[in-house]
Formats: structure tokens, C-alpha cells, sequence
């Protein structure tokens, strides 16, 4: 080690200051004792504790431990400041200090305390009382030898101590070390031999757990199959108390029916209807007079005029309930327009004139004096004179100036002028729905007489569809029919707009002239218009849509427009966000991006994208995944060709609340796509016509068990098996077309009898394999039949409607085309019957229930002579409100001849088809501007 003896003295007192010795012995000691595992880190923590507790305080047993204290002696103050040849001026400088302590008091005991070696002590008092002989470099000298002494002989003590000490201490550690290394091979063997423990315990564990899953899944087996067994013995024994039931209910019928005929021909009174006979034999014991008053109306508000007429003829007790005031506050003379005269309107109106609140005489043939008793209804508030040929200026007039309390106004398809037009605002002040549909004979001065007065602001509603006015012709031209001159000009819609501010439904359909300088016009100052119907209108474009911004558009429609594209509704979420229905049908120019554009409509519940041929999957799923889906309630897809069970699969999936679905004449859609529809649980009503479903996707669908609506026309692939397989499952079935599906059969109809007798309308059209067994079946247990079309069925008979007309009383549309077995008297008692009308009968006064129901008698009676069928049919006109018929051979495109027999010429029924379905087109529409 070098030597400090002659080095700068300021390196020394830099040494001296910092007290390096110290800290150095007191560190040396710490290691020396201790023998520390790590000894940089004991240094470290070491140094650390010096400095806290600071230079000053430093002792050269710090770094020792307190238990260890107690064992160790001190061994000398100076043998550091050797190592660093600094001892002799430390040496002096005790001397003198020590010398200096001795002359105080207590000294001796404060050397004692420093720690201070006796021998070292004993010189220092014998030098002091010797004198001054010593000088001190010799004292120096001598405290240096003996120091040195000292040092070297303690020191080569503890190096044979601690040499001694090193074979101890190995042999300690390698004991230690072979016992950690046994420990550590235990704990290695031990971890191994739990791990295989424990993947054994798993092993076992599963194998239990498996074994448990067995005899639970071999029990769950056991029971499912017996409980499959048992309620397959009960639905067959269901199903056959139900066949058994349909047997002898339809035995009973055709007894019943046989009866029936015999009474009817030895009856002395053979005009007396079978359904009358029917009555009287079969009152039950039920008094309902003895019900509340309020009961009583809601039971006879369910009926027609000509049924509560019937019915006042019961008994006494039954005319007081028809003649309650709260029953005749609703008058429908249209249901009995071919029936009942216009004296009995007149003398019925005179009677209840202060009750009568709704007039209905739509399609009624009256005079002009039958018009004008309708002003002694000084409360009447609703009435609906569409389609009433005879109704004139003079009878509005009448009518004005005795009811100015009207609400409701329909006079679609009359004769009115502008002399009706300013009739309106000066005496119906409140009118809040106004139908001007198809009068042609007003014009743009008319509709600024609405304005006259206080006009027309309260008015809600108005339809003026179909008004392309037409020309007046002088007399000499007065035999050719009036020929189209024009239609409402934009200033014509300033005058509604001026007149109609408070509009909020607007309906104009089929005017082909309508442009969008007339919309906007109108909307200038109609800002309330909450819905549009715009239907035959094809020069409507975009710019409409734009104009519309300011109107706080609920429900939009519009139908045949090639003009309107995806730039309508870029904006229709700011624009319109409240919007909740819109139908766009055959908008050619819709694609996908429109429905990326109506997906954030948050109140859209019915949507009509039927013949939209440009949309697809993508354009569907976009509008899925916004929240237009969550209300969705309706939604018609016919024609859509491009979907496939991917947009199916989205709709079961986003749309919980769908009610109605139509995919129609979609041909991508598979047995997969049906599948996904039954998962759609809201669905009630679905339209598959045209589609390839077949037996097995009806199998899937019966699963649903809530539909009530299924048209399945044109599916050529289903057969009875699919129908009876659903109608089983099906019992709330209230509507069902199977038309043009020719391999059905009778089956169906039995189905339909046994399974479902809640239904209201069945179109079986073009089914040439119905036979009239089928119809007594049908007639037999389906009592709430509706709606029924049987055309093309060129097996039935004659004896249908007199099945029907027994069985089938609430029967109301009947179409009968093409019916070749059917004779014609059917429409010929039709037509002589709408031709003659109810004959009067003698003598006047007010309306009399039994003498009106003699009149009516005397109007219908029918001839004895007639076959039982012929009287059925005259019966069964008299019943039903609209009936078609006609007994030419079926078209071509209907697959088979006036036999049932097939036609195989395929291509020339596809052409026959179109063409025909092209002329009955223009025949209808040209038809409907005769009639306008």
C-alpha cells in the first residue's frame, strides 16, 4: 500500500477532515464480523447508514450488529492510521491531549469510557510525574512500536483462528449444500409425483363426469322417447276424435241438408230460405234482452243494416233492442242499395233524424228528393256520397244549408261543379276531410272559391286524385263522351295552398300531369303536411323530395316513378327523421344506396320496396344494421330478385318486431331461407308466392304456429302433403291462397275443413282438381269464410252455392271465373236483380222495420219453379257484395283446358299469358276513366 509520510499535507488533512480511517475501520469491522454473503451490498447498505446518521456520530462498531457486540474487544485506535502513515502526528496529538485530560477532573474515568489501553494510560502518568526527561519522538516511537506490536500479534492470532475456522466452515457448507441439494431433488421428485396425482385426480374426475353425462343422457333418451311416444299416441288420437269429428259433423250436415231440401219441398211457403228454416229450428234458449244496454250495441254494431232489420222481426223484445237511439247514429244504406227504396231512406232518415251522425250512401242510385231529406240531420257530421251518379249541385246545396256540422265530406267520383265548390267554405266551417277523387267537372276557379269567407283552414284531409278535368261539350256534341282537357294547374294548387294551410294529409293519385312546380307551390304555405300519397305521378323527380324538406313528412308514397333516384333520400335522415312509413314500389331507379340511407330512420315501421329490382344483399344489410330494424313492422320485398337466404338470415336476426314479411316471386330463396323465417317469431302474415319453396320448406314453416296469413301461388313444387302438413300445425290459419298451384287436391280442402275453421278468405284459383265434395267440406265447418275465390276450378257445380250459401253465411266477395260448369243463371239473377231493385209497396209513412223486411220480401221472392242450385245462386247475390263470374274456358297460361286436362304448349301459355295480363291492364284502367 503506498505511504502517506511524505505526501501533500493537504491530501493528508483531506483525510484527516473526511475521516476516512474511521469509516474505512468501522466498514473493515462490519465485513471482518459479520462475513456478509454478498459484500458489495453490505458495503453499500453500510455507507448508506453512515451517512444518515453522519460523520460526526461515526463509532467504529456501527456496521456491527448489536448481538454480536458483546463478543468482540476493540483492537487498536491507530492500526488504520499505520496503514495510511499518519500515525505519528496522530500520535502526538494524543499525547498532548491526554496529557491534558489527566490534569482535570474525572478524566481517568473518561479514558476509560474512549477506551483507552491501561499499559498505554500507566506510561502516560509515569511520564508525567518523571519530568520532562522524554521527548516526544520518543514517545511517539514507543507508542508506534507497541501499536505495531500489538496489531501484529492480534492479527496473526485471528489469522490462525480464522485459518483454522475455514475447514469448519467448508464442511458446514458442503453440508448445507448436499442437504439443500437432497431437499431440492425431494422437492423436485415430490412436484412430478403431485402433477401425476393430479392429472390422474382430472383423468378420473372427467371420466365421472362423462360417465355421468351418459346415464343422464341415456335416461333424458328414455324419457324423450317415451314422452315422444305418448304425444305422438295423443296427437294421432287427436287427430283422429278430430277426423272422427269432421266425419260425423259433415254426416250430420249432409242430414241436416237433406232435411232441409225435403222441408223446403213440401213447405207451403218455398220462397222461405233454408237459412230461415235454419233459424227457427235451431234458437237457442238465450234471452239478450236481458243484457245491458251497452252489450246489447256492441253486439248489433257488428251487424248491417239489413241484418238489425232481420232482426227486429225476431219478437217484440228484439224490435225494442233495434230500436235503441245509440244504434242508428251510423246509418250504411250501401250495403242494401240494391235492396231497400228511396221512400224508406227518406221515411228512415225523417224517423232518426236527431241520432244520425254518419251517412254512408256510397254507390247508391237515389233522387234528388232522397238527397234532400238528408238536410233534416241537423247533426250529422260524416257523410259519403262517393260513386252516387244523381248527386248534384242542387242536392249539395240542400245539404249545406241543413248540416253545417260536417266533418267528413266524400264526394269522390260525382258530378259536382264549381257551384259545390263554393258551397263549402260558406257553410262548413269545421270540415276537416274533404275527398274530391275523380270529379272532373270543377276547375282552378273552384278551388280558389275555397278561399271565400273563412275558407278552409281547418281542413286535415284531401284527396284529389284522379282530377284531369274534362271538357264540357256544347249540345251538339253532348253524345260523345267527355274527352280530357287538362288537369289542376299550378295556380290551381296556389289556391289549395291559400285556401288549405292547416292540410296535414295529402293524397293525389293518378294524375299523370302532376309536376314539381305544383308541389312546390303547394308546400309554400302547407308547412303542416305530415303525409303524401303521390300514385300515378310519374313526373315527379327529385326536386319534389327537395321541396319537401319543410314539411314534417311522417308518411311518403309514391309508385311507377323512374324519375325519383337515391339523390331523394341522401338527406332523409335530417330531413325527415320522424318518417314512419314509406312506400316506393316499382321505383326503378332505387339502389342499394337509398337503403344506406333510410337505416337511420329510428320510427320506420312499414317500408314497400316491391319491384325495386336493383336492390341486393349489400343494399338490405346496410338498412338492417342501422335502427330503422328495431321497429320495422311491415316490409314487402316482392319482385326483389336479387335477395337470397342471406337477407332472410339478417332479418331474423335484427327485426323483432316484423309483422308482415312479403318475398315474393324471390327466386334465390331456398329451403335454408324458410328456415330462418321461422326463426322470426312476430311474423303473422308471409307472402312465398312465385317462390321454390317446396313440401319440405312447408314442413319447416309449420313450426311457426303463429301465422295467420300464407300465400304460397305458383309454387308448382308443393303438393297436398306440404298444405295438410302445415294446416296441422296451423290452427289460428284466417288466410290462405294457394292459387295456380294445379296439383292440389281435394286433400287440402279436408285439411282446411278438419284443422283450420277459423278461416276468412281462401283463394284456390286455378286449381282445376276441387271438386264440389271439397266445397261441402268446406261449407260444412268453415262458417267465417269471407273471401273466396274459386276461379278456374272447372270441376265445381251448381251445388256449391247452395252449400255455401247454407254454410258459408258471412261469405262477401265470390269470384267465380272461368267456372265453365257453372251455369249462368247465377249472373243472370245477378243482373236482373241489380236492374229491377226492391219493388215498393203500397202505402207511405214512416220507416216500419216489418214492412220494410215485406218490402224487401216482396223485392226478392223468388220463383218456385227454379232448381234448388238456381235458387241458391239468386239467394247467394243477394248475400254477397261483390261477385264475379264468368263461364268461359280458362286461358291458356292457366295450364289446363275447360276438362282439368293439361296443356303442354309451354311456351305459347307464356305468351298468352302476358298478352293477356297486358289487355286486362289497359281494359281496366280504360275502364276506370268510363266509369269516372
Amino acid at each position: 500500500m503506498a505511504s502517506l509520510r511524505n505526501s501533500n499535507p493537504r491530501l493528508k488533512n483531506y483525510f484527516k477532515e473526511n475521516y476516512i480511517p474511521q469509516v474505512c475501520e468501522a466498514l473493515l469491522c462490519g465485513i471482518l464480523v459479520t462475513c456478509p454473503e454478498d459484500p458489495l451490498r453490505y458495503l453499500e447498505g453500510m455507507i448508506m447508514v453512515i451517512i444518515k446518521s453522519g460523520l460526526q456520530n461515526l463509532l467504529w462498531d456501527m456496521c456491527i450488529a448489536p448481538s454480536m457486540k458483546s463478543n468482540i474487544r476493540r483492537l487498536s485506535e491507530t492500526y488504520l492510521e499505520q496503514l495510511f502513515e499518519l500515525d505519528d502526528q496522530l500520535m502526538v496529538s494524543e499525547m498532548g491531549s491526554e496529557v491534558e485530560l489527566l490534569s482535570t477532573p474525572g478524566a481517568l474515568s473518561e479514558l476509560n469510557k474512549q477506551g483507552t489501553c491501561r499499559t498505554h494510560l500507566c506510561s502516560l502518568i509515569s511520564q508525567s510525574s518523571w519530568g520532562s526527561w522524554m521527548t516526544p519522538e520518543l514517545m511517539i516511537k514507543a507508542c508506534s512500536f507497541y501499536t505495531g506490536h500489538l496489531v501484529k500479534t492480534h492479527f496473526c492470532t485471528w489469522r490462525d483462528i480464522a485459518r483454522t475456522d475455514e475447514n469448519v466452515v467448508l464442511a458446514e457448507k458442503m453440508n448445507r449444500a448436499v442437504t439443500c441439494y437432497n431437499f431440492r431433488l425431494q422437492k423436485s421428485v415430490f412436484h412430478h409425483w403431485h402433477s401425476y396425482m393430479e392429472d390422474q385426480k382430472e383423468k378420473l374426475k372427467n371420466m365421472l363426469l362423462r360417465i355421468q353425462q351418459i346415464i343422464y343422457c341415456h335416461k333424458l333418451t328414455i324419457i324423450l322417447t317415451k314422452w315422444r311416444n305418448t304425444a305422438r299416441h295423443k296427437s294421432k288420437k287427436k287427430e283422429d276424435e278430430l277426423i272422427l269429428k269432421h266425419e260425423l259433423q259433415l254426416k250430420k250436415w249432409k242430414n241436416r241438408l237433406i232435411l232441409k231440401r225435403a222441408a223446403a219441398e213440401e213447405s207451403n211457403f218455398p220462397e222461405q230460405s233454408s237459412s230461415e228454416v235454419s233459424l227457427v229450428d235451431e234458437t237457442l234458449k238465450c234471452d239478450i234482452s236481458l243484457l245491458p244496454e251497452r252489450a246489447i250495441l256492441q253486439i248489433f254494431f257488428y251487424l248491417s243494416l239489413k241484418d238489425v232489420i232481420i232482426c227486429g222481426q225476431v219478437s217484440h223484445a228484439w224490435m225494442l233492442m233495434t230500436q235503441l237511439n245509440s244504434l242508428w247514429n251510423a246509418i250504411d244504406f250501401s250495403t242494401v242499395k240494391n235492396v231497400i227504396p228511396d221512400k224508406y231512406i227518406v221515411s228512415t232518415l225523417q224517423r232518426w233524424r236527431l241520432n244520425v251522425l254518419r251517412l254512408n250512401f256510397r254507390g247508391c242510385l237515389l233522387r234528388p228528393k232522397t238527397f234532400r231529406s238528408v238536410s233534416h240531420c241537423r247533426n250529422l257530421q260524416e257523410l259519403n256520397v262517393s260513386d252516387c251518379p244523381t248527386f248534384t249541385d242542387e242536392s249539395m246545396r240542400h245539404i249545406s244549408e241543413g248540416c253545417p256540422g260536417v266533418l267528413y265530406l266524400n264526394l269522390s267520383n260525382t258530378t259536382i261543379t264549381n257551384r259545390t265548390m263554393r258551397l263549402l267554405p260558406r257553410h262548413f266551417h269545421n270540415l276537416q276531410n274533404l275527398s274530391l277523387a275523380y270529379c272532373r267537372r270543377f276547375t282552378d276557379k273552384g278551388l280558389q272559391y275555397l278561399n271565400l269567407g273563412n275558407g278552409c283552414h281547418k281542413l286535415i284531409y284531401l284527396d284529389l286524385s284522379g282530377c284531369t278535368q274534362k271538357c264540357l261539350l256544347p249540345p251538339a256534341m253532348i253524345l260523345r263522351p267527355p274527352q280530357p282537357c287538362g288537369t289542376i294547374s299550378v295556380q290551381g294548387f296556389r289556391y289549395i295552398a291559400n285556401s288549405c294551410t292547416g292540410v296535414m294529409h295529402l293524397t293525389i293519385n293518378d294524375m299523370p300531369t302532376l309536376t314539381d312546380n305544383c308541389v312546390k307551390a303547394l308546400v309554400e304555405k302547407c308547412s303542416r303536411i305530415t303525409s303524401l300519397v303521390f300514385t300515378g305521378a310519374p313526373h315527379i323527380t327529385d326536386c319534389t323530395f327537395k321541396a319537401l324538406s319543410t314539411c314534417k313528412l311522417r308518411k311518403i308514397r309514391f309508385e311507377g316513378n323512374k324519375r325519383v333516384t337515391d339523390a331523394s333520400f341522401k338527406s332523409v335522415d335530417k330531413n325527415y327523421p320522424n318518417l314512419s312509413h314509406i312506400y316506393m314500389a316499382d321505383c326503378k331507379g332505387i339502389t342499394d344506396s337509398s337503403l344506406r340511407s333510410l337505416s337511420p330512420l329510428k320510427q320506420l315501421t312499414v317500408l314497400n320496396l316491391a319491384n325495386c329490382v336493383r336492390i341486393g344483399d349489400m343494399g338490405l344489410k346496410q338498412f338492417l344494421d342501422g335502427p330503422a330494424s328495431i321497429k320495422i313492422r311491415e316490409l314487402n320485398l316482392s319482385n326483389c330478385v336479387q335477395l337470397s337466404d342471406a337477407s332472410v338470415m339478417k332479418l331474423s336476426e335484427r327485426c323483432p318486431n316484423l309483422n308482415y314479411l312479403s318475398l315474393r316471386n324471390c327466386e334465390h330463396l331456398t329451403a335454408q331461407g324458410i328456415g330462418y323465417i321461422v326463426n322470426i317469431f312476430s311474423l303473422v302474415s308471409i307472402d312465398l308466392s312465385g317462390t321454390d319453396i317446396s313440401n319440405e320448406g312447408l314442413n319447416v314453416l309449420s313450426r311457426h304456429k303463429k301465422l295467420k296469413e300464407l300465400s304460397v301461388s305458383e309454387c308448382y313444387r308443393i303438393t297436398d302433403d306440404g298444405i295438410q302438413a302445415f294446416c296441422k300445425s296451423s290452427v289460428i290459419l284466417e288466410h290462405l291462397d294457394v292459387s295456380y298451384c294445379s296439383q292440389l287436391s281435394d286433400m287440402i280442402i279436408k285439411a282446411l275443413a278438419i284443422y283450420c275453421i277459423n278461416l276468412t278468405s281462401l283463394s284456390i284459383a286455378g286449381c282445376p282438381k276441387i271438386t264440389d265434395s271439397a266445397m261441402e267440406m268446406l261449407s260444412a265447418k268453415c262458417h267465417y269464410l269471407h273471401i273466396l275465390d274459386i276461379s278456374g276450378c272447372v270441376l265445381l257445380t251448381d251445388q256449391i252455392l247452395e252449400d255455401l250459401q247454407i254454410g258459408c253465411k258471412q261469405l262477401r266477395i265470390l269470384k267465380m271465373q272461368y267456372c265453365t260448369n257453372i251455369s249462368k243463371i247465377t249472373l243472370a239473377v245477378k243482373a236482373l236483380q241489380t236492374k229491377t231493385g226492391p219493388k215498393d209497396t203500397p202505402g207511405g209513412g214512416s220507416l216500419n222495420l216489418p214492412e220494410l223486411e215485406s218490402g224487401r220480401r216482396v223485392g226478392l221472392r223468388s220463383d218456385p219453379l227454379l232448381p234448388s242450385s238456381q235458387k241458391a245462386a239468386q239467394r247467394m247475390s243477394s248475400k254477397v257484395q261483390q261477385q264475379e263470374y264468368n263461364s268461359n274456358d280458362p286461358p291458356r297460361w292457366f295450364g289446363y283446358d275447360r276438362e282439368g286436362n293439361r296443356v303442354t304448349e309451354l311456351d305459347n301459355i307464356t305468351s298468352s299469358k302476358g298478352a293477356s295480363e297486358l289487355t286486362v291492364e289497359k281494359s281496366t284502367y280504360s275502364s276506370e276513366d268510363q266509369a269516372a
